[in-house]
């Protein structure tokens, strides 16, 4: 039986767009009517999720996520999922008050690269999702070392989300040179793209096959899960 998904939008919207591109673009689909029913809310109230993470006392997404994940279910989405992998610290909450299942966008990722062999992982993300530990703890789960990259090129990663793609600007070769030649660096096998802006980038620069590009696995995990077929 064929499943509608529901996406909660606005984290940021470039990278909602993006999934809903992506899902349409991986679904085995010969016409319209082949492809998954998708209700897309691109919600850009949605507090910031690292500042709430870094600082408490900013305001506090998760009732607005909540809320989101409630109204999708309401309009007869059958499956969520979330495009931003910061919101993924605050899953039990928004699972335990929504009524219908939400992929988990980091465990899907881990397994992604289980499956791939990696033992060294990189993770590239904001602040917050380091901060709240919630990669390291899915690839530990699966046997993988997690790599951080170190304060300077953290930095630069944050400076690429912020001020480049959540300010509408691109990232050049250039910028993100330094970033990969850390990580190589550090002996990574594979690298995370672990924020979905960071998948913006991959889409420009092309970025080759040592990244796991973690919205692109929530694209295929949900097309999937909606009982649909993945573009091979």
């Amino acid at each position: 039986m064929k499943k509608t998904l529901g996406i909660i939008g606005g984290v940021g919207p470039l990278a909602t767009m993006f999934i809903g591109e992506m899902i349409v673009r991986r679904t085995k689909a010969s016409k319209d009517q082949e492809h998954v029913h998708i209700i897309i809310d691109n919600d850009t109230a949605i507090p910031d999720r690292t500042a709430y993470i870094l600082d408490p006392a900013k305001p506090n997404p998760i009732p607005v996520l909540q809320h989101d994940a409630q109204k999708l279910a309401a309009y007869g989405a059958d499956i969520i999922c979330i495009p931003c992998n910061t919101a993924h610290t605050f899953y039990d909450k928004m699972q335990e008050a929504c009524p219908v299942p939400i992929l988990h966008m980091i465990r899907e990722t881990a397994k992604h690269a289980q499956e791939l062999g990696a033992k060294r992982v990189g993770i590239l993300a904001t602040d917050g999702t380091l901060a709240a530990e919630v990669y390291q703890q899915a690839l530990l789960e699966v046997d993988i070392q997690p790599i951080l990259p170190n304060e300077e090129v953290q930095q630069q990663v944050m400076s690429a989300i912020y001020d480049y793609v959540k300010a509408g600007q691109p990232v050049s070769k250039e910028l993100w040179q330094p970033i990969e030649e850390e990580m190589l660096r550090q002996q990574c096998d594979l690298i995370v793209l672990g924020c979905t802006e960071l998948s913006i980038i991959n889409k420009e620069l092309h970025l080759g096959q040592r990244y796991i590009d973690s919205l692109l696995v929530l694209a295929d995990a949900a097309i999937i899960a909606c009982g649909y077929e993945v573009v091979l």
